[in-house]
């Protein structure tokens, strides 16, 4: 037998194109709210994308018109060793970035977590965030340069270092540019971990305890994957503005002496601005916008894959 078809009765027919009307005038509503968001995304950001994306493969020094020149900027930028110091250069940002300001603001939260007047041992540490990155860079300088204040005290007090050149020799001045960016960065860290920590319900930390579980063994087990979701952002986010590093490093060597302390976003802006070689500048941005967008696509899919299979 055949099923019997239902059909819709009068009052529900005329319900039909009023449900739709509505359901109109919402998407309309909607699209009225998120037009000017996406109008604005579209001004700052993927305009300039595209003509930046359009100058690298183009000869242009900021006057008159971009002569086309296809990959040729690729192809010199590939070519220069300085460039490959640049990308070396970055590598050691995103690895200390990562190990130190993000490493050693857990271990300050993790240190405070618990103690009275807990706020007032982290404000030393957080002091240095409000200091502007250029500042930071001066800051450094003074006390790492040639016999300046780091290299006198060691000198003074009889311990080695004094006779270092921490920010003519390479690398060595690019780990102790790290070490400045360390000094204003760990404290913002420690902040969030903080936060992250008082966010764990007490229950299963003291469940833990109760069964004979403390200290290291106590964090690794239960503290630190209860974190998990806190530590993905702070690590995107350290991974992020270490390749984006430009402020610190201007403000200690500029990239210098010659480039041997550059980094993608340094050899960029002196392409761009220094050098007045447009398309080439415009090459390295996109080369470094493209790491960026690849290095935290990677990372975050590694994380919400390792969430989704606890």
């Amino acid at each position: 037998m055949g099923r019997a078809v239902t059909q819709p009765t009068p009052r529900q027919a005329d319900l039909l194109p009023a449900a739709r009307r509505t359901r109109n005038q919402y998407w309309l509503s909607s699209a009225g709210f998120v037009a000017p968001a996406v109008l604005l995304v579209a001004v700052v950001l993927y305009l300039p994308f595209i003509w930046t994306t359009w100058i690298s493969f183009t000869e242009y020094n900021g006057l008159g018109d971009p002569a086309w020149v296809g990959l040729a900027n690729y192809r010199e930028m590939f070519a220069d060793p300085e460039f490959l110091t640049s990308i070396r250069n970055t590598l050691f940002w995103v690895v200390g970035t990562i190990a130190l300001p993000v490493g050693l603001g857990l271990l300050i939260a993790t240190l405070s977590h618990g103690m009275p007047n807990a706020t007032l041992f982290r404000l030393p540490f957080l002091i240095p965030y409000a200091v502007s990155g250029v500042a930071v860079g001066v800051i450094w300088s003074f006390v790492l340069q040639t016999n300046g204040a780091l290299s006198q005290a060691l000198e003074v007090l009889g311990l080695p270092g004094s006779e270092l050149r921490w920010l003519l020799d390479d690398p060595l001045n690019t780990f102790v540019m790290i070490g400045a960016a360390t000094w204003q960065g760990a404290g913002v860290n420690a902040l969030l971990f903080g936060i992250g920590l008082q966010s764990i319900p007490k229950e299963p930390i003291e469940a833990a305890r109760v069964d004979g579980a403390s200290g290291f063994t106590l964090f690794r087990t239960m503290t630190w994957p209860m974190l998990a979701p806190l530590t993905t952002v702070v690590v995107g986010l350290a991974i992020v503005g270490s390749l984006k590093t430009f402020d610190v490093i201007w403000g200690m060597t500029k990239g210098g002496p010659g480039r041997v302390s550059e980094t993608l976003a340094l050899t960029m802006f002196k392409e761009t601005f220094v050098n007045n070689a447009y398309g080439l500048g415009a090459a390295v941005a996109l080369f470094l916008t493209v790491v960026t967008v690849l290095a935290s696509v990677l990372y975050l899919r590694r994380q919400l894959a390792d969430s989704r299979s606890i």
